[in-house]
């Protein structure tokens, strides 16, 4: 069983391709998404219109209704505060969400799963699986 972490990219490939989930998670994997998440997606859907609005409305309330999401708590802003530094030691600025999306990842252990794993390498501490 490996401990996933669905990033937004993730799920938005997901949603567009309809068989993603199925084809890259495993019946045993344990998953779930970091809270910010579903801001994410549900941003997506709220600016969408008509039929495509509908749909990612309907993908969101799946997510939900499905998928475990995983707080920002203690540990997740003590792991956040770790990668904030990193960031900025290195000289490279990430998204402020990715970097929450990253920290949940790190604090409850678990593999980031992200068709932009650009966006979290050589991030200290953090396990990365691309679906690409």
């Amino acid at each position: 069983m490996t401990r996933l972490l669905l990033d937004t990219t993730f799920l938005i490939d997901a949603e567009r391709s309809g068989e993603i989930l199925d084809d890259f998670i495993e019946d045993d994997d344990d998953v779930a998404i970091a809270a910010v998440t579903i801001a994410e997606l549900r941003v997506g859907a709220l600016l969408a219109n008509g039929r495509r609005r509908t749909t990612r409305t309907a993908f969101v309330d799946d997510v939900i209704d499905t998928i475990p999401a995983l707080g920002y708590d203690l540990d997740v802003a003590e792991a956040h505060a770790e990668l904030l530094v990193q960031v900025r030691a290195q000289g490279k600025p990430r998204g402020a969400h990715d970097l929450i999306i990253a920290a949940t990842a790190k604090a409850f252990d678990r593999t980031l799963v992200s068709a932009d794993d650009g966006a979290f390498r050589d991030l200290p501490g953090i396990k990365v699986r691309g679906h690409r």
